[in-house]
């Protein structure tokens, strides 16, 4: 989630919001929390889990990284699971995703 905090002038320019969430509660989370700017729920339950599509793993009762992007209708655009600190999106892959649907947008608008 630094990563996202690193790049935040670039995304508040390009419009994207983060909002994060974690299983994590108390002295964890506020260490979380501490690190970056934007909104960090805390708590998450399995029940708010399915409720968002994110992945829960049932062996250690947690949730796993689940990385959505939503359109400005509110819409998956885009997910990632990862089962570990691999293949998880990125600030960098964000912006540029970003980027490159609103390209696309344009172009269809010029035809």
């Amino acid at each position: 989630m630094v990563g996202f905090e690193k790049e935040k002038a670039t995304l508040e320019a390009e419009g994207i919001k983060v909002i994060a969430a974690s299983i994590d509660t108390g002295d964890e989370a506020k260490m979380v929390a501490d690190e970056v700017s934007f909104p960090v729920g805390q708590g998450v339950t399995r029940e708010q889990a399915d409720q968002i599509g994110a992945w829960w793993e049932d062996r250690r009762n947690i949730i796993q990284p689940s990385e959505f992007v939503l359109g400005a209708d509110a819409k998956v655009v885009s997910s990632s699971y990862s089962d570990g600190p691999l293949a998880r999106m990125d600030a960098a892959d964000v912006i540029k995703l970003v980027q490159l649907f609103e390209r696309r947008k344009a172009e269809a608008a010029q035809k």
